[in-house]
């Protein structure tokens, strides 16, 4: 396989494609009768301790954690841990 001056320029291009950036303060599963049920006012409740650090998800995979963080009359998030790249990847095979 060629690693041209193309084959550079399109890793190079991959590196512009923007990517939806979630961040995950908890997740639950709930039946679709209590979801169904749901009304303002109503209470859902988490596992998660309310200190622990938030998740960053790109394309359903987690790859940091970080802590809520508030920045002018806006809030963001302060990354405070980075997943090596063996566990955000998983290896294509051939």
């Amino acid at each position: 396989m060629s690693r041209g001056p193309a084959s550079k320029a399109f890793c190079q291009s991959l590196l512009c494609v923007e990517v939806p950036v979630v961040v995950t303060l908890a997740r639950t599963s709930m039946a679709v009768e209590n979801v169904m049920k749901l009304v303002p006012g109503v209470m859902i409740q988490f596992d998660k301790m309310c200190d622990s650090p938030l998740t960053v998800e790109v394309g359903d995979q987690k790859i940091a954690e970080g802590e809520v963080v508030k920045v002018g009359d806006k809030f963001g998030l302060r990354v405070s841990a980075i997943l090596p790249p063996e566990e955000r990847f998983i290896p294509l095979h051939k």
